[in-house]
Formats: structure tokens, sequence, C-alpha cells
């Protein structure tokens, strides 16, 4: 008798995807045999790319890795109904630090509320990682700051030219 395949879900905005979720993708690819990339919306993060904007970018960064067991799926749906129509059976979650887990922890037990057949994994970020967030990259870009150290270059440069249609922030 032939074991199911075990699919996982890391989902996310990745508005943008920095080299910190690259990393959970890299290593969340070798826990399942297949890992859905959701690229998901949540407004109340005030997105600078749009849902088809980052999917490209995710999906063109995905392919960068050479993982084969990888694909991209967009979604907008509450995150369990969307785990489970992709046949699901893990959630694949990135943390950074205590405040993450607080919050991640909440949302496992919410999420086993709705569905006890999909577990969630929590992944530590490499420490180097550890710092970078999306919210962050994006902050710093706005005020004109370097994002090399967070992101890969081809992201770098989505960031850059989005910020040049917008306009920087602040006065210096």
């Amino acid at each position: 008798m032939m074991a199911a395949e075990r699919i996982g879900v890391y989902p996310g905005t990745f508005d943008p995807i920095t080299l910190g979720h690259a990393d959970i993708i890299r290593r969340g690819a070798k826990l399942v045999d297949k890992l859905i990339i959701g690229v998901t919306t949540n407004p109340s993060k005030n997105p600078l790319f749009t849902p088809d904007e980052r999917m490209a970018m995710v999906t063109r960064e995905v392919a960068t890795m050479g993982i084969e067991n990888v694909t991209v799926v967009g979604f907008n749906a509450l995150l369990m109904k969307f785990a489970q129509v992709q046949g699901a059976s893990v959630i694949v979650r990135g943390l950074r630090a205590v405040a993450d887990f607080e919050y991640e922890y909440q949302m496992a037990g919410m999420n086993q509320q709705l569905n006890s057949a999909i577990e969630t994994v929590f992944l530590m970020a490499d420490v180097g990682l550890q710092p970078i967030a999306s919210k962050l990259v994006k902050e710093i870009a706005m005020f004109g700051g370097d994002i090399a150290k967070f992101v890969s270059p081809a992201v770098r440069e989505d960031v850059v030219a989005r910020i040049a249609q917008n306009g920087l922030l602040g006065d210096y």
C-alpha cells in the first residue's frame, strides 16, 4: 500500500518575497512531497504590489531556487478551506521572534478548531534572516534605504521601481 502524497501549504502575502521567505520555502519543501506557496490578499497590510504582481514575483523567485516540488497558487479565502481544496495535510509557518510565536500559536489553535486533520508546522527562520519582515523592507525602501541584504536582486529591482513610481517618503 502506497502512502498518500504529503502536501503542505505555505501561505503569505509575500509583499515582497524576502530572503527569509525563500529560506522557509527551501526548508519547507524538504518536509513534504509537494509544497504549495499560497499567495493571499490582506488589504490591512497596505500592499505595495497587486496580487498578480506578487504571484509573478514569487513564481520567478521559486524558479530560481530550482526546487521541483514547489508550486505557487493565489487565493483569497479562509486558509483552512484553501488548504483542504489543495489536499494539504500540513500548514508551514515561519517564525522570527517570540511575538510571531504568540500570534502564530493562536492562529494554529483556531485553524485546528476549523480542521483538525491539517497540522501546523513552525520553522524557525535562519538566525541571519530573523529580523527580515516584508513590512520593514517596504518601509526602508520607501525612505530610500538599501534593501539588498533582505531580498534577491530581482525583487530589489521590483521594489525600487515601484517606489520610484510612488515617490519616496521623507524630506532628506
